[in-house]
């Protein structure tokens, strides 16, 4: 029997109201030894009173010493063991857009990047505006590859998706993007026979596309990222019984929830509207992931007192999602994103769980150094489901 199998022979059906909020890339490092976090340094009034009425601890998204990506790291937090479920970005993304992937579908994710003398200058070229995406967008449906129907669609700012549509295609190819800087392009490769077609498909693409945009600074190339096919999947709905719903601004993390089976709720732009949406559907639905993003950009741009800012806002907001009186309210990261490092990292991430049969434990302040000390101890990220549902009463006594 695996989780997912117990899970579903001991749900119950109750009112509970359980709230999952996301501070992506939320755990950071103190830029000196002995320092302080970003969310150390933060002021979170709002934060701190949930750790002292809650119980708290450092989540593992995958294993120790593993950096995940966005993918794994949210997966493991809806109950999704990140090793047995392997996502590739591109349908993420894809998803988070709304675009029908079909059985003969490889997507993949695409950052447009700033080249010069052949070489990286910029992996997320600037960060252009949406507005600017959408025109270069445009012009890249442009590209046509013998026997391959070629899909490219907007997502936001430097990202966008393109589907490849075929026979015999696969989706073991590499990254294109080195992750560096200073450095050309990866040439695409397949592990497999139907994965080498894809990413001969692949590289016809890239070059097409710095043909089209070669006169387009900063946004004059691309990377690929995530090649992915369509996976199977059990729903949040088949596997714990929960009406879910999904708050969030950026597509990828639409497209997790969509993969998942929740509902995905309009947002808006902003943590305001967010917190406004929650309240408008409180009565419709069980479970509700609330995604913030800026936790994370910040991180990995290296600015450290931006991202102590936007840790700020997000604690402002919680009163607002307090007010509706959730059972279970839990604030988590689905992994690290410290400024010092501007990337992601393995460190474990704070985690607190705010509900009335939660174990109070001397923890008074929301911050990696005192969850240490919290009553979850270390735990990896795919059991936080588990105790999302004991804590909002809906599971029954496992055995005799």
């Amino acid at each position: 029997m695996n989780i997912h199998e117990l899970v579903a022979e001991l749900r119950e059906t109750n009112d509970s109201k359980i709230v999952l909020l996301v501070a992506d890339g939320l755990g950071g490092l103190p830029l000196q030894p002995g320092g302080k976090t970003e969310l150390e340094t933060a002021r979170t009034p709002n934060l701190d009173a949930c750790a002292r009425e809650g119980t708290c601890g450092l989540s593992i998204p995958v294993l120790p010493g593993i950096t995940p990506g966005s993918g794994p790291g949210h997966l493991g937090l809806f109950g999704y063991d990140p090793l047995e479920y392997r996502i590739g970005r591109g349908i993420l993304e894809a998803l988070g857009i709304n675009f029908s992937v079909g059985a003969k579908d490889v997507a993949v994710r695409g950052n447009f990047i700033t080249l010069e003398n052949g070489k990286i200058k910029d992996r997320r070229a600037g960060r252009p505006t949406t507005e600017r995406c959408v025109a270069m967008v445009e012009k890249m449906r442009h590209v046509k590859i013998p026997g391959i129907e070629v899909f490219v669609e907007p997502v936001k700012e430097h990202r966008f998706v393109a589907v490849f549509r075929g026979d015999g295609l696969g989706d073991k190819v590499n990254d294109t993007d080195p992750q560096a800087v200073g450095v050309p392009t990866n040439v695409a490769e397949g592990a497999d026979e139907a994965s080498k077609r894809t990413a001969s498909v692949a590289n016809e693409f890239v070059a097409q596309v710095g043909r089209i945009l070669k006169d387009d600074a900063p946004t004059n190339g691309c990377t690929l990222r995530g090649f992915a096919r369509y996976p199977k999947i059990g729903t949040m709905k088949e596997v714990y019984g929960l009406r879910c719903a999904a708050i969030a601004v950026y597509p990828m993390y639409k497209g997790l929830a969509r993969l998942v089976g929740m509902d995905i709720l309009d947002a808006g732009d902003t943590l305001e509207s967010q917190v406004a949406r929650l309240k408008q559907a409180w009565n419709d639905y069980d479970f509700f992931f609330l995604h913030y993003k800026y936790t994370d950009s910040t991180g990995e741009d290296g600015n450290f007192s931006k991202k102590v800012e936007m840790i700020e806002n997000l604690d402002a907001a919680v009163s607002g999602m307090l007010e509706l009186k959730p059972d279970v309210f839990i604030v988590t990261g689905d992994h690290s994103t410290p400024s010092k490092m501007k990337s992601h990292s393995w460190h474990p991430v704070p985690t607190l769980i705010r509900a009335t049969m939660a174990r109070t434990d001397g923890v008074t302040e929301f911050s990696e150094s005192a969850c240490l000390q919290g009553g979850l101890g270390q735990f990896q990220a795919k059991h936080l489901m588990l105790l999302a549902m004991a804590h909002a009463n809906r599971f029954g006594k496992y055995g005799a």
